[in-house]
């Protein structure tokens, strides 16, 4: 006969190794720092241990300045377009943007799906970002 408090240790440890590669899913940006592509105009990885959980997200901080400085209003740092490639949507297309390229126009954060597409929307920013939103406008109403 399994003890009882056996029979839930052995299913915890059935079911928690299963939760550890969706958790990952779950983290925003891949773990990049969304402060810091303002404050440092880079990606610059978080640190697992500074995190902070919005929209069913875990987003992740280089320091806990920044932690604090999304907290105090985290739509102001979350990528602009739901993190869609800019220069995709510009084209009519909806694609995810790679958390590694990124460009910041307005004191907005917008991801891209490349160097080749962050290479084009800094040679014209103002129209694709126009074309983009138009886009973006329409699928969602």
């Amino acid at each position: 006969m399994i003890r009882p408090d056996l029979a839930a240790f052995t299913l915890a440890l059935t079911v928690i190794p299963s939760l550890a590669p969706a958790q990952v899913h779950d983290w925003a940006l891949n773990g990049m720092d969304p402060v810091s592509y303002e404050t440092e105009n880079a990606a610059v990885p978080g640190r697992a241990d500074i995190v902070t959980f919005w929209r069913g997200q875990s987003w992740h901080f280089a320091t806990e300045d920044n932690r604090t400085r999304f907290e105090a209003n985290p739509r102001a740092f979350a990528p602009g377009l739901g993190g869609l490639c800019v220069v995709a949507l510009s084209e009519g297309r909806s694609e995810p943007g790679d958390p590694r390229y990124f460009v910041v126009i307005g004191q907005r954060t917008y991801l891209l799906r490349s160097e080749d597409a962050r290479e084009r929307i800094l040679a014209d920013p103002q129209a694709i970002l126009m074309r983009a939103k138009s886009v973006w406008h329409r699928l969602n109403p």
